[in-house]
């Protein structure tokens, strides 16, 4: 069984960065796609990132575009979330998601596995 924990979450400034972390465990890391979501208060669960098994490819909310980065360390059995240029919108509750088969990334019901989130708040 594939276990997710995600870390790093916290209270940041407008403008301000934070990475989070999602430590994979149970099954074979670079045998899966990992996604990172996102949920606000009384909104639905929203795509944010996602990566391919070995890094090659990444994909992007467009509200997130140019301002996130998702990564992976296959060694560390780790993906990461670098998020810089923050704004109170990105408020939520971070996700990371797996799964072993490419197919509609942006979509919450894609993934198999999920971790139990960590909470991002940006706020002055």
């Amino acid at each position: 069984q594939v276990q997710l924990v995600e870390s790093g979450g916290g209270l940041v400034q407008p403008g301000g960065s934070l990475r989070l972390s999602c430590a994979f465990s149970g099954r074979t890391f670079s045998s899966y796609i990992m996604g990172w979501f996102r949920q606000a208060p009384g909104k639905e669960r929203e795509f944010v990132a996602a990566i391919t098994w070995n890094g090659g490819s990444t994909y992007y909310a467009d509200s997130v575009k140019g301002r996130f980065t998702i990564s992976r360390d296959n060694a560390k059995n780790t993906v990461y979330l670098q998020m810089n240029s923050l704004k109170p919108e990105d408020t939520a509750v971070y996700y990371c998601a797996a799964d072993r088969v490419f197919n509609r990334l942006h979509r919450d019901d894609s993934y198999e596995f999920w971790g139990q989130g960590t909470q991002v708040t940006v706020s002055s």
